[in-house]
């Protein structure tokens, strides 16, 4: 018993100083493995904060490697790779992430989402819309539906992007009448271009009642009755149109007096016109004037008196441009080439710009070709905003 006392007594301090020893050891490896990845990350963010993305990349892929389970920098790496167009990777990527069994639900999630946004960057559409309704029912439902609205607009396919728009606005994340309305209206002009005129009736009918206010529905209504030889019902269209949307007087009055000489009703549409431009000066009402009283054969110094009065109430250089066409010069030898440098000035001034992203055009758009917003172009051109 003394013996075996002994030995333990012996024995002590040497399994301390093994202990003490593993320990050291132990703690020098994990502050050296805290150490490395941390560098690698905090290197990484420095050059992202100075824009080297590049630099960034590799510093995030040599964190990767060093801990190849953080899916956090999983998620950064991916990120980077579809800022700088590199989708291909950036899907292989979250690929990877999804792959893993041990990933967190919420995680997971994450994962589809940022796979589904490398797949619309890439202009993947198919794939992009498979992934993106895998989100349905988790935090990013709201995010994948609008992505989807705009996947599907981008496709023109107007009727699945009108059943997401309805479940949007049935969450409550906006109102989205306007877009259905659009959505009906480019139906009806694809039924129309099919020559089926009763299934593109009843998409305006519809579009018209969804956005009792909408210009466009009742705009592309009056272009189909007219289409149809049914000039005098056109002209009643666009009268309600003046009514239910006086914000697009400008769009509307040029039809209306196309229509109203074919349908015999200058007389009543040039006095409503009047009416409406004393109320609400505008370049578009003003040419519908000077056209429906050339048309009832009004002389061309009449036209030109409504130019000169529009001046003095606005300072207009297209209106300008068109008041010296007509007027004769000292030196008339030199009116063509002062016409031409007056229209060539005005060109930029007769253009719509897009609220939205500044995306100017010669023509009018509902959905601008530049940012794809809706309604974002005003109903005025450039010099009278």
């Amino acid at each position: 018993m003394e013996f075996d006392l002994s030995l333990m007594l012996l024995a002590l301090p040497v399994v301390f100083v093994l202990g003490w020893m593993a320990s050291r050891f132990d703690m020098r490896q994990l502050r050296m493995e805290n150490r490395q990845a941390p560098k690698a990350y905090f290197k990484g963010l420095n050059f992202l904060l100075n824009e080297q993305q590049d630099q960034a990349i590799d510093a995030f892929i040599e964190a990767v490697q060093n801990d190849p389970d953080t899916s956090e920098l999983h998620f950064a790496l991916g990120n980077l790779f579809r800022r700088r167009g590199e989708y291909e990777r950036a899907v292989r990527v979250h690929q990877h992430l999804l792959s893993r069994g041990d990933l967190a639900l919420d995680d997971r999630h994450r994962a589809q989402h940022a796979l589904a946004l490398d797949y619309l960057k890439a202009g993947l559409l198919d794939r992009a819309e498979e992934a993106l309704l895998k989100l349905d029912g988790t935090r990013f439902e709201g995010q994948a539906r609008l992505a989807l609205l705009a996947n599907y607009e981008r496709s023109r396919d107007w009727e699945h992007a009108a059943l997401i728009a309805q479940k949007l606005e049935s969450s409550g994340q906006g109102s989205f009448k306007g877009r259905l309305s659009h959505y009906l209206c480019e139906q009806s002009s694809a039924c129309a271009a099919n020559n089926d005129m009763a299934q593109a009736l009843q998409h305006l009918t519809e579009a018209m009642h969804i956005a009792p206010d909408a210009p466009r529905p009742r705009m592309d209504l009056a272009r189909l009755q007219n289409q149809q030889g049914q000039p005098t019902l056109a002209c009643e269209t666009l009268t309600q149109a003046i009514t239910t949307s006086p914000s697009a007087i400008a769009l509307i009055a040029p039809l209306l007096a196309q229509y109203a000489i074919a349908a015999g009703q200058g007389v009543r549409i040039l006095a409503r016109l009047k009416a409406v431009y004393a109320h609400t000066p505008s370049l578009d009402v003003l040419d519908a004037i000077v056209a429906l009283e050339a048309a009832s054969g009004a002389p061309t110094a009449t036209a030109r008196e409504w130019y000169a009065r529009h001046l003095e109430n606005e300072p207009s250089l297209v209106a300008a441009a068109k008041w010296i066409a007509g007027e004769k010069l000292e030196h008339e030898q030199f009116h063509p080439q002062v016409q031409r440098a007056l229209d060539q000035a005005v060109k930029p001034l007769t253009r719509y710009r897009c609220a939205a992203c500044g995306f100017e055009a010669k023509q009018h758009f509902w959905q601008c070709p530049g940012c794809q917003a809706w309604d974002s172009y005003p109903a005025r051109r450039v010099e009278e905003l």
